[in-house]
């Protein structure tokens, strides 16, 4: 494949899922930076109820995961290999299960701490808007639910914004370096409708993801850790925002 060809590719991928998330973030966080209303007193819902209906709420969630995901099939669909590991490009080849995850799990807890805080000190310094990770209300599939927009998180953003961008921007002569730091914006740009603190934090993220890509060619662990933490503050935000109200609870 030419080298334009990829690159047309590439540009398609990503207005099909994170490039679109990241223009929509931008003019997220002009509209907010616009407010009278100062940063640090809005917010951001991230699994807000979709219908007034129990049923139907259940079947929108669950419609909007499998769509969401699709970009993720088509970049399997795009990198298959004939011979195994069949996602061997992106780094995915499911031999170390059990090693993996326990990388994974070190991965969340280096990331979720300092994540917390970074959080909490851009509240204070009034660059990050009050994030409510969970609005949805208690039925008997909310937290099954909640799991599983953690995974697609997980799943959508490691394949996409590491593994794929990995492996098409080699092959347009991206240096190793070049790949981390252009994965590492995005990562945090599809984030800024969060604040100025999300952004910086998640820009980091983005540079420990990429440079633990490039040296461990490992897909999983990343898409693991990301899972975990996600699915932490999703299950864990009603407990948190009720014990502490004046920190994590939205004004």
């Amino acid at each position: 494949m030419s080298p334009r060809r990829i690159a047309v590719e590439v540009a398609i991928v990503l207005a099909l899922s994170l490039g679109a998330s990241a223009l929509y973030s931008l003019v997220a966080i002009v509209n907010r930076m616009t407010r009278e209303q100062p940063l640090a007193q809005q917010t951001a819902t991230l699994n807000a109820s979709l219908n007034p209906r129990p049923v139907f709420d259940l079947i929108y969630q669950l419609m909007g995961v499998f769509f969401d995901l699709m970009p993720v099939a088509l970049v399997c669909y795009l990198l298959w290999n004939v011979s195994r590991p069949r996602l061997g490009r992106l780094g995915i080849d499911f031999t170390r299960p059990g090693r993996d995850t326990l990388s994974a799990l070190a991965l969340a807890l280096v990331i979720g701490i300092p994540g917390l805080a970074l959080y909490l000190g851009g509240k204070a310094l009034g660059i990050t808007v009050t994030v409510v990770p969970n609005a949805l209300d208690e039925h008997w599939w909310t937290v099954p639910v909640l799991l599983l927009s953690a995974a697609r998180a997980g799943i959508l953003e490691e394949v996409i914004a590491v593994g794929y961008l990995a492996e098409r921007l080699a092959r347009l002569g991206w240096s190793r370096w070049g790949f981390i730091i252009a994965s590492a914006l995005l990562r945090g740009s599809y984030h800024l409708y969060q604040g100025y603190g999300a952004f910086i934090g998640n820009v980091a993220m983005g540079i420990l993801f990429g440079w633990l890509y490039t040296r461990t060619g490992r897909l999983l662990p990343l898409v693991i850790a990301h899972t975990v933490i996600d699915a932490a503050v999703f299950i864990g935000y009603p407990w948190v925002a009720a014990t502490f109200p004046e920190v994590f609870a939205p004004a």
